[in-house]
């Protein structure tokens, strides 16, 4: 089955992460990669990318059939995404111990619609 994990956090968590002494900074870094590397070498994660920050993301909202494109990632939520990844595992429960896993935050789990 295919999932996608979606790595949140708050707007606060951004600026945390983003105030970090260095060595702090580069240690989150080096976990997240640590987990990139073990999961891809299994061949459980089949795609997924770090975004940049929340100030660099456009909305596309639509009003009475027109397109309004809008400066800022929100879309009514409290919290950002930070990035994701695609994984290929068994079910469930594999996907939920990957999460478990990340060394970083909150994951969402959300299952793939696989065609």
């Amino acid at each position: 089955m295919k999932y996608v994990l979606l790595f949140v956090g708050t707007m606060e968590d951004q600026k945390r992460f983003e105030n970090l002494p260095p060595e702090q900074l580069a240690a989150g870094m080096k976990a997240a990669e640590q987990w990139f590397e073990e999961y891809s070498r299994s061949g459980k994660i089949v795609g997924g990318e770090q975004l940049k920050g929340p100030e660099t993301a456009t909305t596309v909202r639509f009003s009475e059939g027109r397109a309004i494109v809008t400066d800022g990632p929100f879309i009514e939520s409290k919290e950002i995404i930070g990035g994701f990844a695609v994984v290929q595992v068994k079910d469930l429960d594999e996907a939920l111990e990957m999460a478990k896993a990340w060394p970083a935050g909150p994951v969402e789990v959300w299952p793939a619609v696989e065609r």
